[in-house]
C-alpha cells in the first residue's frame, strides 16, 4: 500500500515538469509573449500601474521600430491584487494557458516570494522584481533577474544620513506584516547593528489594510528620533496623518516601493519633512539621459502620464529587459537571455551604470534621496529637519 502514496508535493512536481515538457516558450519568428502579474486593483496598485504604464510605453517604442530581431514585444498583464495566493494562480496560468516565454514586472516582496518555487519549476525567467527584498537575491536564483537596489542598500543609506546629518540616535520601524516589513526591518537592524544601534520600538500593521493604530501606539512609546515605515502609500499616508495627530515628533522616513508620487498625493502637506529613499533617478532630472529619454517615450505612448518614481522604474526596468533581449540574440532560448543578463558588464544606460555576473543578479545598487516639501517630493543630498 505505502509503495502506492504520492504526495501533493510530487503530484505539483510531474505536473509542472509534463507543462514544461510540452509548453510553447512563447517565441516565434514575429513574437515574444511576456506576462506581467502584479497589483493592478486594490491599496497598492498605484505601483503595479506605474510600473505597467513605463514598460509599455518601452516595448511600444520598441515595436514602432521594428522590435528585437524582428519580434514584436506582447505584454499580457494580469491582476493579482498584492495577494500571493493570487499571484500562485495567475502565474500558472501565464505559463500554462498565455504560454509566455518571460515573466516581468512583478509587485512586492510577499507576491514575488510566491513566484518563486514555480519559476525555478518551470526554468521561467522572472526579470524586474518591483522589491528590494534579500530573498529574492541572495542566494541567487538563475530565473530571477533583479534591476533595481535592494532594500538593505535603501535602508543603509536612510541610517547612515540620519545619523550624520541630524544626529540621530532611536530607530523605531513601523512595517507591513508580512515579507516585505521584515526584509526592511531586516535592512535597518543590519544597518544599525553596523555602528553598535538597535531598532527601538516595531509596530505593525497588516497588508492591504489601513489599521495602524496598534503599531503607531508601540512606535510612541518609545519615544524615537526616526520612524521608518514600511508600506504601500494607503497605509504610510494614514500612519503619516495619524502620528502628526497624535503628535509624533520624530522625523518620518520610507523606501521606495512606498509608490512616492501617490504618497505625495495621499499626504499633501501633511507629509512634509518625510524623506524617501529611491533606486531610479529624480523624474524631473531631465539632464540625466535616461531620464530624458523615458519622459520622451511617455510622451509619445502613454499619453498624458508624467513622469514619476515608478513609470520611472517601469521604463528603465523594460530598457534593461529589452538590452537583455537583444543579446540574447536572434535565437532567443530562456536560457540565452539569461547568460545575456549574466554577462552585462559596467553598461551605461544614459547616466546609470548597470552590471551583472553569475552571481550576482541585481543589476544596480544606485540609492538617492528625496524628501517632501511644501506638498512637494524635491531632490535631497542631505536631510533636514
Amino acid at each position: 500500500m505505502g509503495k502506492h502514496i504520492i504526495s501533493v508535493g510530487m503530484v505539483l512536481t510531474m505536473l509542472f515538469s509534463v507543462g514544461h515538457l510540452f509548453a510553447a516558450d512563447g517565441v516565434t519568428d514575429t513574437e515574444i509573449k511576456v506576462g506581467m502579474v502584479n497589483a493592478q486593483t486594490g491599496p497598492a496598485s498605484g505601483l503595479g500601474i506605474g510600473m505597467k504604464t513605463g514598460a509599455e510605453a518601452v516595448f511600444k517604442d520598441i515595436n514602432s521600430k521594428g522590435g528585437i530581431h524582428g519580434r514584436k514585444i506582447n505584454l499580457l498583464v494580469d491582476d493579482d491584487g498584492y495577494e500571493p495566493n493570487k499571484t500562485i494562480d495567475v502565474t500558472v496560468n501565464m505559463i500554462e494557458q498565455n504560454k509566455v516565454f518571460s515573466l516581468f514586472g512583478y509587485v512586492g516582496t510577499p507576491t514575488s516570494n510566491a513566484a518563486v518555487p514555480i519559476v525555478k519549476e518551470m526554468k521561467v525567467p522572472l526579470v524586474g522584481l518591483f522589491t528590494g527584498a534579500m530573498s529574492l537575491r541572495q542566494p541567487v536564483v538563475p530565473e530571477i533577474i533583479n534591476i533595481r537596489a535592494s532594500y538593505d542598500n535603501e535602508t543603509e543609506m536612510l541610517v547612515e544620513r540620519f545619523i550624520k546629518d541630524i544626529g540621530a540616535k532611536k530607530f523605531a520601524v513601523f512595517y507591513q506584516d508580512d515579507g516585505f516589513g521584515l526584509a526592511v526591518l531586516s535592512g535597518t537592524e543590519k544597518a544599525l547593528k553596523k555602528r553598535g544601534m538597535e531598532v527601538v520600538a516595531k509596530g505593525t500593521f497588516q497588508r492591504n489594510t489601513i489599521a495602524v493604530k496598534t503599531g503607531l501606539a508601540a512606535v510612541m512609546a518609545a519615544n524615537p528620533d526616526v520612524v521608518i515605515m514600511v508600506g504601500p502609500y494607503t497605509p504610510v499616508s494614514i500612519f503619516t496623518k495619524e502620528a502628526k495627530a497624535a503628535g509624533l515628533k520624530a522625523a518620518l522616513a520610507t523606501v521606495s516601493f512606498v509608490g512616492t508620487n501617490n504618497l505625495v498625493n495621499a499626504v499633501g502637506n501633511e507629509g512634509n519633512g518625510i524623506v524617501i529613499s529611491q533606486v531610479v533617478p529624480f523624474p524631473q532630472n531631465i539632464s540625466i539621459p535616461v531620464v530624458k529619454e523615458c519622459a520622451a517615450i511617455l510622451a509619445s505612448h502613454a499619453l498624458g502620464e508624467q513622469l514619476g518614481f515608478v513609470n520611472l522604474e517601469g521604463c528603465i526596468t523594460a530598457k534593461v529587459f529589452v538590452a537583455g533581449l537583444v543579446k540574447a540574440g536572434k535565437g532567443l532560448t530562456r536560457e540565452s537571455m539569461i547568460k545575456a543578463f549574466e554577462g552585462m558588464k559596467n553598461v551605461d544606460l544614459g547616466g546609470m551604470t548597470i552590471s551583472m555576473g553569475p552571481d550576482n543578479h541585481q543589476a544596480s545598487s544606485n540609492v538617492y534621496l528625496t524628501q517632501i516639501r511644501d506638498g512637494k517630493i524635491t531632490e535631497i543630498e542631505t536631510i533636514k529637519k
